[in-house]
Formats: C-alpha cells, structure tokens, sequence
C-alpha cells in the first residue's frame, strides 16, 4: 500500500497539521517508509507467539476492590482556596 500526494494533503488536513506543497513530497515518502515497515512486520510469523504486556515477566500489585466513603472531606477542602458549607466555591461561568 502507498499513498499518493492527495492522500498526504487529506492526511494533513484531518491531523490540522500545516503541509506546504514542498513539504508534501517528502512526507509522501515517509508515510510509505512506515507503511513498508509495516506490511514487512505483517509478514513474521507469529505463529504459537503468545502476547505479552511486557517485556519482563512481571504481575501488577492487586489490592482488594473495597468501596470506601474516605472520610476525609475536611482535609481534601482544606486544599480550596474558598469553601462553604462543606462545598467548594467557585466563580460563576454561566450566566
């Protein structure tokens, strides 16, 4: 698969990325480069290849899944600059 320069202008345009026409070849060929390397990938055999997350055999930490109220409103609205009622305040943005 290859792109030709209107696939690289509407690639440009979808991504909102700024293209100049003389840029354009160019990023035609490194769009190709990488479509290459893909398809070359597409051809290992990975046949029996289990999936890994990881390139070193490791477990992630589990913790129980307990709901807990966290009982600490007092301490995480002492980090407001303004509070009442138990409530933070802010501006108001809507008219």
């Amino acid at each position: 698969m290859s792109v030709d320069l209107a696939a690289v202008r509407r690639i440009a345009r979808l991504a909102r990325i700024g293209v100049s026409e003389a840029e354009t070849p160019h990023l035609q060929d490194e769009i190709n480069a990488i479509l290459k390397f893909v398809e070359a990938l597409n051809e290992v055999d990975v046949e029996g290849v289990e999936p890994m997350t990881s390139v070193t055999p490791m477990r992630l930490p589990m913790r129980d899944d307990v709901v807990t109220d966290g009982e600490i409103a007092g301490k995480v609205l002492a980090n407001a600059p303004l509070t009442e009622d138990g409530f933070f305040l802010v501006p108001k943005v809507i008219e």
